[in-house]
């Protein structure tokens, strides 16, 4: 416990740039959490659709997709795309990407991290979120499918706006798992947080203070665990305030026939 909390052990952190660097491959981890999130979150979706359509050829599709990606590795689909990917593909995302956009995401070889993560993760949500449709009471659908509506706008109008309420807590704790694998995409030589880690920790580094290794890699653990907790955070805000927004005001309790008159 000596050696963790030696202060000549932590000097490193405010030698020079070496926190400032740390902290830039970390904000190149969020970017890429961030980009990835919100692609998982909509293919999911979409995934999770197709795997409860009534169309068996749909429905068979899309299960073998997410079944085949959910028991994959995610090193092995990060590492497998970047080797495999037409060349073509990282030069077209380079020409398009535009200048203002961050460094750490212009860089042709993030376009396999960002696939591996989107595949991987979809696949596990569009199962939590049909875990969550197929939770609701049948009634739910056959009630608006006796109103005359269809397929599509039973599941637009009520199945899907109750489904995604109860999902929330498993949802964003993958989300966090996702922000967590972010870490995996150093092997595709992305300067990411890991990798800026590894070179501080070189000897002689901005200013010429050694920076133990323990001690930097617990810096970058610090870092995602504030941020995954603000993500836990506001998953229990979003529970709080839709469990307030369906809560069903206390009756009254009737105690007999004189009552049940008035």
């Amino acid at each position: 416990m000596t050696y963790l909390f030696d202060p000549d052990n932590w000097e490193w952190v405010i030698t020079q740039n070496n926190f400032r660097f740390i902290l830039e491959g970390f904000l190149v981890n969020l970017e890429i959490a961030i980009i990835a999130m919100v692609l998982s979150l909509i293919v999911g979706l979409a995934l999770a659709l197709a795997r409860l359509a009534p169309w068996k050829p749909v429905s068979i599709a899309a299960g073998t997709w997410i079944d085949v990606f959910r028991n994959l590795p995610l090193i092995f689909i990060i590492l497998y795309l970047s080797l495999t990917i037409p060349g073509a593909w990282p030069d077209a995302y380079e020409d398009a990407i535009p200048g203002w956009f961050p460094e750490g995401l212009q860089s042709g070889r993030v376009l396999a991290a960002i696939i591996g993560l989107v595949l991987y993760n979809s696949a596990v949500l569009a199962e939590i979120m049909r875990a969550g449709i197929l939770s609701l009471d049948r009634g739910q659908n056959e009630a608006a499918r006796a109103l005359g509506m269809s397929y599509r706008q039973s599941m637009r109008r009520v199945v899907l706006p109750q489904g995604l309420r109860r999902m929330v807590p498993a949802t964003v704790s993958q989300l966090i798992t996702l922000n967590k694998d972010t870490t995996l995409v150093s092997i595709v030589a992305i300067q990411e947080v890991m990798r800026h880690g590894r070179i501080v920790t070189g000897a002689n580094f901005f200013g010429g203070v050694q920076a133990p290794v323990l001690q930097v890699f617990l810096l970058i653990g610090f870092m995602f665990i504030v941020v995954n907790l603000l993500l836990s955070r506001l998953s229990r805000r979003l529970e709080i305030r839709e469990s307030k927004r369906t809560a069903v005001g206390r009756v009254k309790r009737v105690r007999g026939l004189e009552e049940q008159a008035i």
